[in-house]
């Protein structure tokens, strides 16, 4: 009994910091003291700049025969096109036409690059960094790909290209830096001190910076107003494909920080880029806000229960 709770309250000090963080964005911004033209700043400051600083320097310090795991990376791409097919298979006869591909992209696309990240940092530390970034690079490319594919399904007619998207992907800085960093940690290249000094200052803006800003952009009135089958999405992306994916990853060897790497990644709740991508497309963008609400909120007690099952069992 004593040893389960020192694992829940061990669980607590990983998954709270991080939550609180985003509960503090949304009193900010009820009180008023962050508003929209903070968050599209902040926003751009941490996905252009503080984020792949900090993906690159986790990067160039790891060791890659220990972060690097192909088979980790060809396991998550495989159970990512699987989610995508299974909620879109359940989408198809439950969710009426034109919500669909909302509901699908709410259903998979989660936000690995901020939560995710900031998880597998307060539970494995630089190798949840160095680790989680190269996992990154596949997710980029991944979620955004199989994103337009449905989007477009239910939005003909609309500007945006498959080829375009990969585009856009080929330009994504976060995947500059992890294939700028490969190369460095590859062959143990180093930067000079002071460089490694300022850059590990301007990398710490991100977390707290880009947690706030989901906090400010979570709408409790939207969410009271009109959740529909946002929910029935919400449960897709934190609870049965997490549970469901971390559970076949388990049975086919992985554990350890490699399994709970992956649940954290697989448990992060919906991305906020799924919002500005269904609003560009001419899409149901309330449906999506509201996905991206729920996860966000569910997350803090779907992601500490996960958290507190694999360390008490002792496979991760």
């Amino acid at each position: 009994m004593t040893s389960l709770l020192a694992t829940f309250l061990y669980t607590l000090e990983t998954t709270l910091p991080v939550f609180a963080m985003v509960f503090i964005g949304i009193g900010l911004r009820r009180i008023g003291w962050v508003d929209q033209h903070f968050v599209g700043t902040a926003s751009a400051l941490v996905f252009k700049a503080t984020l792949p600083t900090l993906v690159f320097l986790s990067i160039i310090r790891a060791d890659l025969s220990t972060t690097l795991n192909p088979g980790m990376l060809v396991f998550y791409g495989l159970a990512t096109l699987a989610s995508f097919g299974a909620t879109w298979f359940w989408a198809a006869r439950r969710v009426r036409h034109e919500d669909r591909g909302v509901y699908v992209q709410g259903a998979f696309r989660g936000n690995c690059g901020i939560v995710g990240l900031a998880l597998a940092a307060n539970l494995y530390g630089d190798y949840g960094l160095s680790a989680g970034g190269l996992l990154l690079g596949l997710v980029i490319i991944s979620y955004n790909s199989l994103s337009v594919i449905v989007l477009l399904a239910y939005q003909p007619g609309k500007s945006m290209t498959l080829a375009g998207a990969l585009r856009d992907i080929a330009r994504n800085p976060l995947i500059i830096a992890v294939v700028i960093a490969i190369p460095f940690a590859a062959f143990e290249l180093r930067l000079p001190g002071w460089v490694m000094t300022s850059g590990d200052y301007f990398a710490s803006l991100t977390l707290p910076l880009a947690l706030l800003c989901i906090g400010a952009t979570v709408s409790l009135k939207s969410l009271r107003s009109d959740s529909g089958p946002a929910l029935g999405s919400a449960t897709w992306k934190m609870v049965t494909l997490p549970a469901a994916c971390t559970l076949v990853a388990w049975m086919v060897g992985f554990e350890g920080r490699e399994l709970g790497l992956m649940f954290l990644f697989f448990a992060s709740p919906t991305a906020a880029a799924s919002f500005v991508m269904v609003k560009a497309l001419g899409g149901n963008d309330r449906m999506a806000a509201n996905i991206i609400a729920l996860t966000t909120l569910l997350a803090s007690v779907t992601v500490t229960v996960g958290v507190f099952v694999l360390q008490s069992t002792g496979v991760a």
